[in-house]
């Protein structure tokens, strides 16, 4: 699919079907609806960014040697393609994912704040699954070791198909050792019976349907009484949780401490965006605050942690001759280009430092500067850049961006 293409016929046919709503007869009112038209009022130009690459954290493979994860974890997160397909290799994490775990082994609190698509709920996942492992329910114990809860049913439908994926699929029944469950307002009566009658290690719900098991005689014996001593408590999508609500869920926190009787519970909490500050050390601190106030229980600012990254091209300061150059190669068309090629083409350098990346510089002399996301941009004002930089015209630079981007 060419994205700029859909784009482009998008705009172009809903503009032609608004045009052909009305007739306008008078000069003034065509003249000005058509400048809005060529001054792309209506219809803006798209923000683009690039989502980057990640550092990696090591294997899932790597970890289990190191006695980090439990030996089970290796077989259960892995690649898989369908409900029989037992993984052809085990993850590779990211740092940020490394860093997640090494912050629950030690048993503080901490905030996952990272772009979209890094693998958040990995970053809580594994750990739980891998204390559950380590420390198996005693029969007469809580059996609930986890509440995880999400704003939309949506986000917990979803992450019910990757704990799905990752402790079902391609396992044998013996593997079948951790149990998860969904506890949103959606199930059946007989679903909920089974919830009931055999609580999970890990329940995914809601926050209104967890201040219903708080409130609800049959469903606070159940499941209030099954989750004493209260490992985790991860609340996804912390933004949302702002004013009134934000401080109806922070004593819903607290109530549910008391009610679990959790003396070490560990709370955990995952977010894209948080807090806008100059510096990553100063978003720490923001978020930390906040945390602490919605948890009820100290998160740490160097338990906030964020996003490492890398470049996927080569770190070039292209001169004018070699974007020329990158251009003419990107529209020149010919045998599609490997990766390696890619990586160290000089546009494709550019376009990544444009769309994708730039520099943090540390707020300590002693700290190296921090790779961070660029602020989007749009494909013309990149492709005025690119042409005041190179003398090539507009027109072209954008047509070769475009391109270089497919």
């Amino acid at each position: 699919m060419d994205v700029f293409s859909v784009h482009g016929e998008l705009v172009r046919h809903y503009s032609e079907y608004t045009s052909s709503l009305v007739q306008v007869r008078d000069p003034k009112i065509a003249d000005y609806l058509n400048q809005e038209k060529e001054q792309k009022l209506r219809w803006p130009d798209p923000w683009l960014s690039l989502n980057p690459d990640f550092e990696p954290g090591g294997g899932v493979a790597d970890l289990v040697a190191e006695g980090v994860l439990r030996p089970e974890c290796e077989r259960f997160f892995r690649h898989k393609k369908d409900e029989d397909d037992p993984g052809d290799a085990p993850l590779t994490l990211h740092r940020h994912q490394r860093e997640a775990l090494d912050a629950a082994r030690t048993g503080d609190s901490y905030v996952l704040t990272t772009g979209t698509g890094s693998g958040k709920s990995l970053s809580y996942i594994l750990p739980i699954v891998d204390a559950v492992l380590r420390e198996p329910v005693e029969p007469r114990g809580g059996s609930i070791r986890a509440i995880v809860a999400y704003p939309m049913n949506a986000l917990a439908n979803s992450q019910h198909h990757e704990l799905t994926k990752y402790l079902r699929w391609g396992l044998s029944r013996r593997d079948h050792r951790i149990r998860f469950a969904s506890y949103t307002g959606q199930e059946n009566q007989e679903q909920r019976e089974q919830v009931f009658a055999h609580p999970p290690h890990i329940l995914l719900t809601n926050y209104v349907m967890l201040e219903y098991m708080l409130t609800r005689p049959h469903e606070r014996q159940r499941l209030i009484g099954a989750a004493q001593g209260l490992r985790f408590l991860v609340l996804d999508e912390l933004h949302t949780y702002r004013g009134r609500q934000g401080a109806d869920v922070a004593l819903l926190v607290r109530r549910l401490r008391d009610a679990c009787a959790s003396q070490s519970l560990q709370c955990i909490g995952t977010s894209a965006t948080m807090a806008s500050a100059a510096t990553f050390t100063e978003a720490q601190h923001a978020v930390a605050d906040v945390a602490t106030r919605l948890f009820g229980t100290r998160v740490k600012p160097e338990r906030v942690i964020g996003e490492t990254l890398r470049r996927a091209t080569a770190d070039l300061d292209p001169s004018p001759g070699e974007l020329v150059r990158g251009i003419d190669a990107a529209l020149a068309g010919g045998p599609q280009r490997d990766r390696a090629e890619l990586a160290a083409d000089p546009l494709a350098s550019w376009v990544e430092s444009t769309f994708g990346l730039t520099v943090e510089e540390s707020e300590r002399a002693d700290a190296p500067a921090r790779l961070v996301r660029r602020r989007p941009t749009t494909l013309p004002a990149a492709a005025q850049r690119l042409s005041e930089l190179t003398g090539v015209a507009e027109k072209r630079c954008e047509e070769a961006i475009a391109e270089l981007l497919r």
